[in-house]
């Protein structure tokens, strides 16, 4: 015989938990948010398409009506008359060097002041922090004229250290570090100088391989806006060799209105440094520029 159990019984097995079927209003109301960020996309990136794609047709494509959105016959002439019309490889060559080397300045600078900021004994640090803030403040326009007349009385007009000198240290590029650096843990600071640290091997060796993603972010924003830059490479180069792709572009626009191609490729060329570092460094620009919101 078997025995019965008396008592209380064992719970019955859990249920699965039934989904809830979307209501229709709620359905209805995703489509709608849907439907208005692919407007959106396409209102946004049709622009680019169109550039990308003008850049290989023919002229006659280009000007007919309705205009042509796909090239019928995928042609290089285009750029390689870019590259004729004006000396674009070369001003290609002297944004890369310029934006390259105003980067590499504003990352040293920016470290060794934010570091400064952070970690140093500093007399009346958040008074002196607070005249560097006061900088940007101060709009481009009013400083322009000043930095061309020294730079030009100094003998660097129409020169790479003239491009560059004007830009080697940011207020802005010292701001986002030191708030970065701020976060960092005082225990390892303090685990780092019992070790026999010191300011210069904690700052390279721990403080600058764990700012990764704020360095990064910076990195981007700088490269981009030196590479756009326009007027102060507009003022301070005389001659087509010296000048950066953006000043190719508009003397190319100046001189080829009937072949709007030729402009559209020097655009696409233009597009694929700062295309290539959006699309790679997107996660680091989100990582850098909100290190420090949320404790």
């Amino acid at each position: 015989m078997t025995a019965t159990l008396t008592g209380p019984t064992a719970p019955a097995p859990a249920r699965p938990a039934r989904r809830r079927r979307p209501r229709p209003r709620t359905l209805l109301g995703r489509s709608l948010v849907h439907l208005l960020l692919l407007g959106a996309a396409l209102t946004v990136l049709f622009p680019v398409y169109y550039v990308f794609a003008g850049a290989f047709m023919r002229p006659d494509e280009i000007a007919s009506y309705p205009p042509a959105l796909v090239p019928h016959s995928l042609t290089g002439r285009n750029f390689s008359g870019a590259v004729h019309a004006v000396p674009l490889a070369r001003q290609y060559a002297n944004s890369v060097l310029v934006a390259g080397a105003v980067t590499a300045a504003q990352l040293l600078t920016s470290v060794l002041a934010a570091y400064a900021f952070v970690f140093l004994p500093v007399r009346a640090r958040r008074v002196v922090f607070g005249a560097f803030l006061a900088t940007l403040m101060v709009p481009w326009e009013a400083v322009v004229v000043p930095n061309y007349l020294t730079l030009s009385g100094w003998g660097l007009g129409n020169t790479y250290f003239g491009l560059v000198l004007p830009f080697l240290a940011s207020a802005f590029g010292t701001f986002l570090l030191r708030q970065s650096f701020r976060q960092f843990p005082a225990e390892l600071r303090d685990a780092a100088r019992i070790d026999g640290a010191g300011h210069w091997r904690f700052l390279w060796r721990i403080l600058v391989p764990l700012s990764r993603p704020t360095l990064a972010a910076l990195a981007v924003y700088v490269f981009l806006s030196a590479w756009n830059q326009y007027f102060w490479p507009l003022i301070i180069t005389r001659t087509a060799e010296m000048q950066t792709l953006q000043i190719g572009l508009s003397t190319l626009r100046d001189s080829e209105m009937a072949d709007p191609g030729l402009i559209l490729a020097g655009v696409v060329l233009s597009l694929l440094p700062t295309l290539a570092l959006v699309l790679f460094g997107q996660r680091f620009l989100v990582r850098g520029l909100t290190t420090g919101a949320v404790r």
